[in-house]
């Protein structure tokens, strides 16, 4: 616990903004609260925190601003309408995103007299405030210093990855490319295995063991890729192809969704149209630079 003056105001109590505004009055911050759905302040309010009756009178409040919302479209849904009020403001916009958009709204808040910080929270809900977890930052390297304290009450860490206001939106979505194609896997393992009378517990070991697996491969191949190195001396596209139908066919003949492993066959198909037959199956990351080719 530690107390501080700086205030700050959090716009957006869905399960992660309600966590956020948590957190700074488990630290001490004066909070200022706005969502559409005033209902859903209630309990932080009890904790001391103040609602504002609207989001102009939110931005007034205070100098920093965290934006926790569904998308960029919820952003400007809510500030347009109180743009006068925007000046001088650092806008720590939270919501999710693709990196274009964030790019955009920094350059329509500098229009406005505001300051955006794009962030890109990388825990739910359950681990904001907590030491281990991290945030990625980008925008104005001044502004992030100066609320850095601020920002830490969010997630004990931060990486900070440049004054484009677009890199925290893409270190973000490379991770929920990661984490949602991740857990898919998952739901199918756990379907096929449901075909063919297993729990979800049965084969949670074997899921685990298989996913810490991962970590290694990840560190293998970083290095040849960069280098451009897809020989195929510790193993073959063609060889991965065998592999992926196999896994189609067990999901066709356990009569489940073939959704996703057709997916993933069909890359390793055109892999072996384009003559990687005999190529590292890392050479499958070619084509997903090049869609087109």
């Amino acid at each position: 616990m530690h107390s501080t003056t700086q205030p700050v105001t959090v716009i957006g109590l869905g399960p992660m903004g309600q966590a956020m505004a948590g957190a700074f009055l488990d630290r001490g911050y004066e909070v200022t609260l706005w969502n559409r759905t005033a209902s859903r302040a209630d309990d932080l309010v009890a904790r001391g925190a103040m609602l504002a009756p609207t989001v102009e009178k939110a931005l007034a409040a205070n100098e920093l601003v965290v934006l926790s919302l569904t998308d960029y479209d919820a952003v400007y849904a809510l500030l347009e309408p109180a743009e006068a009020a925007l000046a001088g403001r650092v806008l720590v916009n939270l919501s999710s995103d693709t990196p274009e958009k964030a790019r955009a709204a920094a350059r329509w808040a500098a229009e406005r007299g505001a300051v955006q910080l794009t962030g890109g929270v990388t825990v739910p809900p359950s681990g904001i405030g907590r030491p281990e977890s991290s945030t990625f930052y980008s925008g104005p390297r001044e502004v992030y210093d100066r609320h850095r304290p601020a920002l830490r009450a969010i997630t004990g860490r931060s990486d900070y990855r440049g004054e484009d206001a677009g890199l925290a939106a893409l270190m973000y979505q490379i991770g929920m490319v990661m984490f949602w194609t991740s857990m898919l896997s998952y739901w199918q393992a756990v379907a096929l295995a449901d075909a063919n009378g297993l729990k979800a517990a049965d084969i949670l070991p074997h899921a685990v063991e298989t996913a810490n697996s991962l970590p290694g491969f990840f560190a293998f191949y970083a290095e040849r890729i960069d280098a451009g190195v897809h020989t195929g001396d510790v193993d073959r596209l063609a060889m991965g192809l065998a592999s992926v139908e196999h896994v189609l066919h067990t999901n066709a003949d356990a009569g489940v969704d073939t959704a996703l492993p057709a997916a993933v066959a069909e890359l390793f198909r055109r892999g072996m149209d384009a003559g990687h037959a005999t190529d590292s199956f890392s050479s499958v990351v070619e084509l997903l630079k090049k869609p087109d080719a």
